[in-house]
Order: C-alpha cells, then sequence, then structure tokens
C-alpha cells in the first residue's frame, strides 16, 4: 500500500505540469501547417532545420517527414535527422518532473543538444553520402483536404477552442499520466524487492549492453516508450547515455507512417536499421564518457 500510495503522489505531483505545457503546444500548433513544415525541410539547411523541428515534443513533424520523403520532397539525410531528434514526450516528462528531480532538471539542454547535433550531423553526412532525386514542388494537399498534422493526430478544423485547448491537452496528459504510474509502480515494486545496492551494480554492469536494449525499447511506435524510458530514467533505473540511445529512436508514429509504404520496405528498414545503430552507438559513447569522467 505504501509503495502505491508513492506512485500516486508523485504522478499526481506530475499531471499539472503535463497538462500546462499540452496546453501550451495546443496553442503554438495553431499556426503550423503543411506548407510550412515543407518549406522548413526542402532547402539546404533541410537537415538543421529537420532537427530543430523534431526537437520540439511531439510526434506531429516526424509524421509529415515520413509523408514528404514517400513524395520524394526532402532526403534521406533529412527524414534521418528528423527522426533522430524526435523525442515525443520525453521533454515534456522531464520538465514536468524538474521541480522534484535535480537529476531531471539537468538533463533537459544535455539531451537537447546531444539529440540535435547528432541529428543534424547524421542528416548532413546521409545527404553527402546519398544522392536523392527529388521531385518538383507540388501541392501537398487537395483544396479539399487542408489536412494539418498534429501532434495528438487531430485536425484543428472544426472544433471548438474547448475542445481544442483544454478537452484534447486533458486526454492525452491523462494518457501520458497513466504511463507514469504505471512506471512508478514497477519501480516501487523492483526497488521494495531488490534493494538499491543491487540496482546500482546493474547499472554500472549496464553501460554497454543498456543503450542496445534502450534503443529497441525506443523502436516501438507509441508514446509509452518515450514515457517509459523517460520515467526510468528519473526514477534512476538507466544512464543518461542509455536514455539519449532510446529517445533517438523513438520517432513516434513517424516510422509506422513510412514502414506502411511497402513498396519501399527495404529502404525503410534500412532507415530504421542505421538510426538503431546510430543511436545504440551514441548511448554507448555518452556512457563511456560519464564513466571516464566520473559523472
Amino acid at each position: 500500500m505504501e509503495i502505491v500510495l508513492d506512485a500516486l503522489k508523485d504522478t499526481a505531483l506530475v499531471f499539472p505540469f503535463i497538462l500546462l505545457i499540452y496546453i501550451l503546444i495546443e496553442f503554438l500548433e495553431s499556426g503550423t501547417t503543411a506548407e510550412k513544415t515543407r518549406k522548413t525541410l526542402r532547402g539546404p539547411l533541410a537537415p538543421l532545420f529537420g532537427s530543430a523541428t523534431g526537437i520540439i515534443p511531439q510526434c506531429g513533424f516526424s509524421v509529415m517527414a515520413a509523408k514528404l520523403y514517400d513524395s520524394g520532397l526532402i532526403r534521406t539525410g533529412t527524414i534521418m535527422a528528423v527522426f533522430i531528434a524526435t523525442s515525443d514526450e520525453a521533454l515534456i516528462i522531464l520538465l514536468a518532473n524538474s521541480t522534484q528531480s535535480v537529476g531531471a532538471a539537468q538533463a533537459i539542454l544535455p539531451l537537447i543538444a546531444v539529440k540535435l547535433m547528432l541529428a543534424t550531423a547524421v542528416g548532413y553526412l546521409v545527404n553527402a553520402i546519398i544522392k536523392d532525386k527529388l521531385n518538383e514542388v507540388q501541392p501537398l494537399y487537395s483544396s479539399e483536404g487542408k489536412e494539418h498534422a498534429y501532434s495528438c493526430g487531430h485536425d484543428h478544423d472544426g472544433h471548438s477552442a474547448i475542445e481544442l485547448y483544454f478537452v484534447h491537452p486533458l486526454l492525452h496528459s491523462l494518457k501520458v499520466t497513466a504511463y507514469i504510474l504505471i512506471v512508478n509502480l514497477v519501480f516501487g515494486i523492483i526497488i521494495s524487492s531488490i534493494g538499491e545496492e543491487a540496482i546500482s551494480g546493474w547499472l554500472m554492469g549496464g553501460t554497454y549492453y543498456q543503450p542496445f536494449i534502450t534503443a529497441a525499447v525506443g523502436l516501438i511506435p507509441n508514446c509509452a516508450s518515450s514515457a517509459v524510458l523517460t520515467e526510468t530514467f528519473v526514477n534512476g533505473g538507466i544512464t543518461f547515455g542509455s536514455c539519449v540511445a532510446g529517445l533517438c529512436t523513438n520517432a513516434g508514429l513517424g516510422m509506422v507512417v513510412l514502414l506502411k509504404n511497402t513498396k519501399k520496405i527495404k529502404r525503410n528498414l534500412l532507415i530504421m536499421s542505421s538510426i538503431y545503430a546510430i543511436a545504440a552507438l551514441a548511448g554507448i559513447l555518452i556512457n563511456v564518457l560519464q564513466l571516464a569522467l566520473g559523472l
């Protein structure tokens, strides 16, 4: 009962921050259209802009990038940059926990910096190696469609202000909070059963293999994976490098959209496996550097 009460308390303290951040994102996204996203991802600075948009805490841009890539409007390096930079719910959860966890607060800027630099570097390198054939600029949607790609997967047209700026953020926040509660319960039971010393020993031994596991978890196309990875890191279950590895493969629904194109399945699987390998190796390198520097 004590474990359950502690988990409920910790989760309840986080919920208001998650709701507030989702409401803010909803306001910010109200002016983001497919056309603006396409123009941002098409120019010579595409990998940099793609990485920057991917950092925004939602998976709408990764979904849009996947559609643009299948249409031949952006290059392979750019789609990889967007996917690597995307972290879905991670930054929201870290921000929500920052008032209670020093580790969460200190990890926000390094996480953004590492993912931005890695995504941009991979984007430019891949674009330099692979010469993609881009299609001519054409309307992405029909005049009747007027569709938008938003983080929660709904269209902003035809909804009241209450639905857009409160109901949708509330439902999304409750969903993420439920995942957080589950993680808090699981960790409460694990820590109580195994003991902190045993867990610490496992973490020290996981420097080299942890990133391979977390990178695989990050490939799960659901916000649950980013929530689990981030909450596990906040609770001390994985290292920062392992968290980075998992969040670098966490492209949300963007990967699902890309894999729907079965005609290009080999190409898409190659992109996915390349991102996995890059993320795992980056995680290992960060873990080794942290051990060497005593951080």
